[in-house]
């Protein structure tokens, strides 16, 4: 069942809201592309089907001007969607489906690929799954022999600051996944990616951990709204 159409919304007298502007905004995206149109309009177009009966453009509106961008809107949890005026939860259901249609999109292109080949989709896929979550997840993605991803799991989840991390169980996860190499990946939620100096403490840490195995840890990359920062490339490792 859809969501109930915001109270504000203005019907027609047929019962169909703005139509109009609906036909011209979807005839625009034929013409000129979706590329061409602004973030609320794109977002606009999606909500159409989720609220058929309402004007979505002040929703729009609102959710961008809430989280800032549209990725972090289709980021942004469930219950924090839902708290918007005018989402219900099968609006918001759908606003994560497009998240996770992108971090899958994402993800397929780092699969059988070795990472140095796709290192720049592997960031891309990094971004999407982390920038914008509101507490700190600590993700290692594990690497055959020929340094393609086997798996990429959750190992720490914690608060908007810290997330636990257990240098011995990443390894043990290794060695289970017959993995030879690791990333490692976490997020800021504070959008700032500068390396802490526990996360330069951790990451040693992990580093010693996998010496005696001869499990390497190709790099930490530490993920924020403002971009992801890479130890290697910082000479932190």
């Amino acid at each position: 069942m859809r969501d109930a159409p915001q109270s504000s919304a203005k019907l027609t007298p047929e019962g169909a809201p703005h139509t109009g502007h609906r036909d011209r905004l979807r005839a625009r995206a034929r013409e000129g592309g979706l590329g061409a149109l602004p973030d609320y309009e794109l977002l606009e177009l999606y909500l159409f089907r989720s609220l058929p009966r309402a004007d979505v453009k002040p929703l729009a509106k609102a959710l961008l001007a809430r989280f800032g961008s549209l990725q972090a809107v289709i980021a942004a949890p469930e219950a924090d969607l839902c708290g918007c005026p005018g989402m219900g939860a099968a609006t918001a259901l759908d606003l994560k489906l497009a998240h996770e249609f992108a971090l899958r999109a994402a993800r397929a292109e780092t699969h059988h690929r070795t990472v140095i080949s796709s290192w720049s989709a592997l960031l891309s896929y990094v971004r999407v799954a982390l920038a914008h979550e509101p507490r700190e997840q600590f993700r290692v993605i594990f690497l055959d022999r020929k340094n393609q991803m086997i798996r990429d799991e959750l190992m720490g989840q914690g608060t908007v600051d810290h997330a636990p991390v257990y240098p011995r169980e990443i390894m043990r996860r290794a060695l289970e996944l017959s993995s030879s190499a690791v990333i490692l990946v976490h997020n800021h939620p504070s959008g700032d990616p500068t390396p802490s100096p526990a996360d330069i403490e951790m990451t040693r840490q992990i580093i010693e951990a996998g010496r005696p195995l001869n499990i390497l840890v190709h790099d930490h990359l530490v993920v924020g709204r403002q971009g992801v920062a890479s130890f290697k490339a910082l000479g932190l490792m």
